[in-house]
């Protein structure tokens, strides 16, 4: 397995999606938080900004009330000159607007004056002089009416709070961004870790389907859950071994205890048949005692290669072979009685596809398909075999012009006993697919039936020898 692929796998775990999950809610209480303390910091600083400006147009009217306009007009410009240290604003000017006291040079054309206490708040853009360049500022600011026709504004920079503004922002994005990031990062890494525990299960579990019943789950010595449930898992299969161990051997005894007296049976049944006179009545009973031993035996013998195919024993057996030239071992044998019927045989059959194999299992899975071909074929038929290799696979192809079966019936087909309505009247046991089944699985095959418009196809694709190249 490879990093990149298994860091896409990692992505696609519960466990990423919620660890991302987890981080994404976190993200989000942490954005409501920062955006509720920057709401209300700005909320305050604002405030703040507006009581000073108010208190200060409170103090001048007072100045004017008590003191007259020319210690107004002294007391504005002392704090104009003051500007640069504490970014206020303030303009003072005539009936006539003629400008009396401040550090604006006009008043601005959107400022409305207040009056009866009305509290009028706009704001204004200057520009500031900041390293030899002229650099926009806002201004918030408030106006006042004095007695006489005399107007007072008086502002305050606000340029601190929209850079502090900018800033929580900023902060806010990179909080979101980092946190995604760390989601993803800390997810993948508890993903992967967590994903190399599950991979060692499931590798484990893969190898015993395929018959490794001595495979068992590593532990890393943590003693942490998943330890805990592969010395479950463990425990289980050792059980499980333990079991289909006494099974096989009382399978294997009463097949051969019963294999042996069947066919003394039917060779004795063979023997009295063949003494009989031929026109004693007995002949025919003893010729249907045959052929319902030979029935019994066939179903034996095929009930048996599929316990040894599914057992996967037989997995140490296997070699590189080249099906091609099984393919074609068994198509001898099939064509000659495919021709008698009066079908058409075809092969076409590739050299060189090599695959890793049990030989005899192979060729009995090959002869069932061809068997059920020329069987089910009616006469003047077409009954072809086909072996070649494509991109990742070498392919097996069996296909006929038969009667077929229902793409409803295609997956029960496979299950032992299993016989359509159509194959009833003709000899079998309902055994042979299942064992191309149990073969397909023994050799990691795909297999497939498919419509062939009239007939079946059924289709095996076989992983390639790696080794042959």
């Amino acid at each position: 397995m490879t990093t990149t692929s298994s860091g896409f796998r990692a992505f696609r775990t519960s466990t990423f999606r919620i660890v991302f999950r987890y981080a994404a809610i976190v993200g989000i209480f942490l954005t409501l938080v920062l955006g509720l303390v920057y709401w209300w910091a700005l909320a305050v600083i604002d405030q703040g900004v507006r009581q000073t400006i108010e208190a200060e147009i409170r103090g001048l009217a007072e100045q004017y009330r008590t003191e007259g306009l020319e210690r107004l007009i002294e007391v504005v410009s002392e704090r104009s000159r003051r500007q640069p240290t504490d970014n206020s604003v303030y303009l003072l000017v005539a009936p006539d607007g003629r400008r009396l006291a401040g550090n604006l040079a006009n008043w601005p054309d959107d400022a409305v004056v207040s009056v009866d206490g009305d509290k009028t708040w706009f704001n204004i853009t200057l520009k500031k002089k900041e390293d030899g360049a002229l650099v926009p500022h806002s201004i918030q600011a408030r106006t006042f009416q004095l007695p006489g026709g005399f107007r007072l504004l008086v502002g305050h920079d606000t340029q601190g709070i929209t850079d502090f503004r900018n800033i929580i922002i900023g902060v806010l994005a990179w909080a979101a961004v980092a946190t995604l990031a760390l989601a993803v990062l800390g997810g993948l890494l508890i993903s992967r870790n967590l994903l190399r525990r599950v991979e060692n299960v499931s590798a484990t579990s893969r190898d015993i389907i395929r018959g490794d019943l001595g495979r068992r789950v590593q532990t890393d010595g943590s003693g942490d859950e998943f330890d805990r449930l592969a010395r479950s898992i463990n425990e289980m299969l050792d059980q499980i071994q333990h079991l289909m161990t006494g099974m096989r051997a009382v399978t294997d005894s009463l097949g051969h205890d019963l294999l042996s007296p069947l066919s003394r049976l039917r060779s004795r049944a063979e023997l009295a048949f063949r003494n009989a006179p031929m026109d004693a009545p007995e002949r025919e009973t003893l010729e249907l005692t045959i052929a319902d031993a030979d029935a019994i035996l066939a179903t034996f013998r095929s009930l048996m290669r599929i316990a040894q195919a599914e057992s996967g024993l037989s997995r140490a057996e296997m070699v590189a072979v080249d099906l091609t030239t099984i393919a074609d071992e068994v198509a001898e044998l099939y064509q000659p009685v495919a021709e008698d019927k009066g079908l058409h045989f075809d092969k076409r059959l590739e050299p060189g596809c090599r695959i890793r194999a049990h030989e005899q299992l192979l060729a009995q899975a090959i002869a069932n398909l061809l068997d059920n071909a020329v069987k089910y074929t009616p006469e003047n038929g077409r009954v072809w075999l086909a072996v070649r290799r494509e991109e990742r696979a070498v392919v097996c192809e069996i296909a006929d012009s038969g009667p077929g079966i229902p793409a409803e019936d295609r997956e029960p087909v496979f299950e032992r006993f299993t016989r359509l309505e159509h194959s009833r009247t003709t000899p079998g046991n309902g055994l042979g697919l299942s064992l191309v089944a149990a073969v397909a699985m023994l050799h990691g095959a795909a297999i497939e039936l498919a419509d062939n418009q009239p007939g079946l196809k059924v289709t095996l694709r076989f992983p390639p020898d790696q080794a042959a190249g």
